[in-house]
């Protein structure tokens, strides 16, 4: 996680490969945020943005994409004089993942374009392309001899890939085996888009950079813990994709995983990236296991049926285009998980995620244990307890929720929020999650990326709720209304521990 001062001229000059570049996101994420690193003046010149893709076009036509993508989807307006130097150093090679010929090419002018500007061979490979073609890419790159080994001062080669990694464990496995045997461990960049947002890159800060709050973050003064991310939206046009994945593989496995390891770390001693990800590690290998037995009391699972999103009517996940009428695909999940180590021994984890859900946000929300039943909180006074929230999105911020005296010659006690949003306390504008993340690896910081070992413990730890749903039998899941907070299980589910969801 490179510092914020840094310059490009502390980076040394690259070319970014994007392999699937005239996909979806290669023009509303990768391509916005290259060219907002540009006019931030953090890319290292010269540099090179190289598109390859089976579509036939051209470097004018590859640029003619990029401006498009920039018009519709950069965080800032294209500037013409900015945008003129950009796009000449914008290319594009034609080619099939499944033909080396067209990674020989790639190579051939990959080696004139970096001769022509004097660059050295820094290549980082960035692979938006479907998890099925990782591993045809990954041998296509290294027969054309794009690939250099790890060597002191000599030029680097990164490979950037992004999720899923896999459909299960062992798919997960042999995608790794497949890089492994190109790629150092050191080379490779496993994305999570959710780490390189504001709020979560804060969630160390917040912790280590505060003395109120690092000594009461464990099981002595928490109560529990809720991590939520809800989407507004439906499956839409991925109705195929989803139908394979479901709401636990895209969204716990990888970004909710990862956002309860930095909620639940220990300090590391230093920030440097192998010591930052060992620490995650450990949350991962401390999870306790949710056995098939155990599914059915510590996971619920179910679909959204037809209802409103805002004024529209909308319809069920099994009516939506390229879903199975009969499917058991889960389009929302809720979770009690425990990490089982001395700071959090005792302390539940609740997750939920789910589509079509009343508001899109993102949340992690500490509850802290109430006060003794004295005093203000004796008899019908019923304290609300203290909540910190980290936003992390759409507002980017956190709160602390307190207890205090409302104005008057009574005493009443009442809740309020002690709210930072960072659109109101910085000027600047927060760059966008991929700026971050691209940057990083340009730098060579591999903080915020997933290793190897991270990747399969996680899928190990999703695999016993994936094997207990195989196992079930169940032909349907429960439903909930568009528009609504999920299942009436999944208000069970954490009732039943005396508990209740925070309102969003």
């Amino acid at each position: 996680m490179i510092a914020a001062e840094s310059t490009a001229g502390q980076l040394a000059p690259t070319s970014v490969v994007i392999l699937g570049a005239a996909g979806d996101l290669t023009r509303r994420k990768l391509l916005p945020a290259l060219y907002n690193l540009f006019r931030d003046e953090l890319l290292p010149e010269p540099f090179s943005v190289v598109g390859f893709a089976r579509r036939d076009m051209d470097d004018d036509g590859f640029r003619e994409l990029t401006k498009e993508s920039l018009n519709e989807y950069s965080r800032r307006e294209v500037d013409p004089e900015h945008w003129d130097q950009f796009l000449g150093n914008v290319h594009y090679v034609g080619g099939t993942f499944d033909d080396p010929e067209a990674f020989v090419a790639l190579a051939t002018r990959l080696k004139a374009l970096e001769t022509g500007k004097g660059m050295p061979a820094n290549r980082v490979f960035y692979l938006s392309i479907p998890p099925s073609a990782i591993q045809t890419c990954v041998e296509g790159l290294a027969a054309a001899g794009l690939v250099s080994p790890v060597e002191e001062g000599q030029p680097f080669t990164r490979i950037i890939i992004e999720k899923p990694i896999g459909h299960d464990l062992e798919s997960a496995r042999a995608i790794n085996d497949k890089v492994a045997e190109v790629f150092a461990e050191e080379q490779v960049f496993r994305i999570d888009h959710y780490l390189g947002k504001e709020t979560v890159q804060s969630i160390m800060v917040a912790r280590f950079g505060n003395s109120i709050f690092e000594p009461l973050w464990n099981q002595k003064y928490i109560d529990h813990v809720q991590i939520t991310v809800s989407e507004t939206e439906g499956v839409g046009t991925r109705g195929g994709y989803y139908e394979e994945a479901g709401a636990l593989r895209d969204m716990v496995q990888n970004h909710i995983l990862q956002l309860l390891c930095l909620t639940a770390m220990e300090p590391p001693w230093t920030l440097s990236s192998e010591v930052v990800r060992d620490h995650k590690m450990e949350v991962l290998n401390c999870l306790r296991p949710i056995g098939p037995a155990e599914v059915a009391q510590r996971v619920v699972r179910a679909q959204y049926g037809a209802g409103r999103a805002g004024a529209t009517e909308v319809p069920g996940y099994r009516r939506e285009d390229r879903v199975a009428p009969d499917s058991t695909t889960e389009t929302y999940v809720a979770i009690k998980a425990h990490v089982d180590n001395w700071r959090w021994a005792g302390v539940p984890f609740f997750i939920r995620t789910g589509k079509r859900l009343p508001v899109r946000a993102s949340e992690i929300a500490i509850q802290f244990k109430s006060v003794p039943p004295v005093l203000f909180n004796a008899g019908e006074a019923h304290l609300k307890p203290n909540v910190l929230a980290m936003r992390i999105q759409p507002d980017e911020g956190m709160s602390l929720g307190i207890a205090t005296k409302a104005p008057g010659l009574r005493l009443a006690i009442t809740p309020v929020d002690l709210d930072f949003h960072y659109g109101q306390a910085f000027a600047e504008e927060s760059p966008e999650a991929y700026e971050r993340l691209l940057l990083d690896v340009v730098a060579g910081d591999a903080t915020l990326f997933m290793r190897r070992d991270a990747v399969e413990a996680s899928w190990q730890w999703v695999s016993g709720i994936l094997d207990g749903w195989a196992g079930s039998g169940d032909r349907w899941l429960p439903e909930y209304a568009a528009g609504g907070w999920g299942p009436v299980e999944g208000e069970r589910l954490i009732a039943s521990t005396e508990r209740s969801w925070r309102e969003l």
